[in-house]
């Protein structure tokens, strides 16, 4: 697989069945925000040469077109005030904080293999995405990740504003 978004689903959902509770929202927003006709036409660029981003921008569209604010507006629904968020996209924690929900980031960190690591390192260099400390990287590339020990691994909940 050449995106890192299964491997983040399986370990999200083990660490939400691991504490008991958590929310799992699914935004369809397939393709970072283009579509599935537009991630298909991405693959293919990809395909040709051009990274992730850059096969988005070819197409016309901007690199990442995800709205986050529906996010934040469904954790409103659920009566969520503050969450701690699984994510390395500084940009989902930054629009859902805009929109008023207190967000503590935590690391969702899936080991690099050979179909992804490209992809990957472009998330890194030209998204922002963080996906390795100094002391989680090896190899000198930063892709290399460890994985959490089972007693650290991050959970998304929240937390009920009390009435």
């Amino acid at each position: 697989m050449r995106c890192d978004c299964g491997a983040q689903l399986d370990r999200a959902l083990g660490a939400i069945a691991a504490e008991g509770r958590g929310v799992l929202l699914y935004l369809r927003q397939e393709g970072r925000g283009i579509g599935l006709p537009g991630k298909i036409r991405a693959y293919e660029l990809q395909d040709a040469g051009l990274d992730t981003v850059d096969a988005n921008l070819h197409q016309g569209f901007p690199p990442d077109a995800r709205d986050f604010s529906i996010a934040a507006r469904m954790f409103r629904h659920l009566g969520l005030r503050h969450v701690r968020l699984m994510t390395n996209n500084p940009a989902k924690v930054q629009a859902i904080s805009a929109a008023g929900i207190e967000v503590k980031r935590l690391p969702l960190l899936i080991s690099p293999n050979a179909a992804n690591r490209s992809y990957l390192r472009t998330k890194r260099e030209k998204l922002g995405h963080v996906l390795a400390t100094p002391d989680e990287a090896s190899e000198g590339d930063g892709l290399r990740l460890s994985l959490p020990k089972e007693d650290a691994i991050p959970i998304v909940c929240g937390s009920r504003v009390r009435q």
